[in-house]
């Protein structure tokens, strides 16, 4: 396992072609000019320990200290110990209703973003907890497992979106029987699965299946994103309202919070409704229910220790920048005498 600490020196390896660059014009510059003098039999008797091959071979050193030194001021860094650490937390599961409705505006900027930002800031807030996410809309959709990966657990939250799911619904049955899955500790009791979303188009079957999730320990709490004015859902092309979604009768649909629903669902479970319009209050209520619950033990195995290693590649480094001032451009006794390279033809 290993990491870059300082990416942004990727740059400075644009030294080396323009080395390159640099050094093959200078070479014709050379032998143009060195052309207008005499011919290149008259100049080879003129300087006959010049050589090319130790000009590129000095480049060649060069352009590889220069590679060292970059490596090392990117500091790679190896995991040097893997530790297993021992937490305590509360296993919780995300619902996120990804629904069509769910793009209403009657909630800045519109009811899922507000859900993710309601998700991001609860989970800001948790210390040691595993959490898991569930997409839903017509049918629930596993999107991340149970894990203490807070920043994957963000990613996917910002790739969420009404496309995601091809079939239309708010399937919170659906949602409340796959996170059943996703607790597989049997013993385990401290188990939350909280749904954001705004209760419409949704099925009778899900009181009754919340009441069969509390059986298994799992306490349901649901947030409201809405309002019960409610609003139209925008169609968007290019980020522009063309239109609102219509019904049958060409007549705009509203969409509006239905809290009955929501609480309905909550209280079958034993956990508790919370409208999601203030975040800080949501935040709050969630903290404040998750303080009161019993913490389960739990292990976490993650690379711990990371040590850098930029002083091998500066050192070999100098070591090849010392050889480049070492080598000189002309011909070395005696491997001129062995010919290695034919230059006494």
């Amino acid at each position: 396992m290993y990491q870059l600490e300082e990416k942004i020196w990727f740059w400075a390896f644009i030294i080396i072609p323009v080395m390159l660059i640099v050094f093959l014009w200078n070479f014709l510059w050379k032998k143009r000019t060195q052309s207008s003098f005499g011919s290149a039999i008259v100049l080879k008797r003129l300087s006959p320990n010049l050589s090319f091959f130790k000009s590129a071979l000095k480049l060649i050193v060069l352009c590889l200290a220069v590679s060292f030194f970059v490596i090392g001021l990117i500091n790679p860094k190896i995991g040097t110990k893997l530790e297993t650490i021992k937490r305590e937390g509360v296993d919780i599961v995300f619902a996120i209703d990804v629904s069509k409705s769910m793009l209403a505006e009657d909630v800045a900027p519109n009811r899922l973003e507000k859900s993710k930002q309601l998700v991001t800031q609860i989970i800001n807030n948790l210390a040691s907890d595993r959490v898991g996410i569930i997409a839903y809309a017509g049918k629930a959709f596993p999107q991340l497992p149970i894990t203490t990966d807070y920043a994957s657990a963000k990613m996917f939250l910002r790739s969420m979106n009404t496309d995601m799911l091809s079939s239309q619904g708010t399937a919170i049955d659906d949602a409340i029987q796959l996170s059943r899955s996703y607790f597989d500790d049997e013993d385990q009791t401290n188990r939350v699965l909280i749904i954001l979303s705004d209760g419409e188009d949704h099925n009778d079957l899900s009181v009754d299946i919340a009441g069969a999730a509390y059986e298994e320990g799992i306490k349901i709490y649901t947030i409201g994103v809405g309002s019960e004015k409610g609003g139209p859902i925008p169609l968007k092309k290019n980020g522009v309202i063309v239109s609102y979604k219509k019904d049958q009768n060409s007549e705009t649909v509203i969409t509006r919070l239905n809290e009955k629903t929501l609480k309905s669902i909550a209280n079958e479970a034993k956990g508790s409704y919370i409208n999601g319009n203030q975040t800080a209050d949501v935040v709050d209520q969630i903290k404040a229910v998750l303080n009161t619950m019993d913490k389960k033990e739990f292990e976490a195995k993650q690379f711990a220790e990371y040590k850098d290693q930029f002083q091998w590649f500066l050192g070999i480094g100098l070591f090849f920048l010392i050889l480049d001032i070492l080598l000189l451009e002309r011909k070395t006794a005696w491997l001129k005498r062995l010919n290695l390279f034919n230059e006494n033809l």
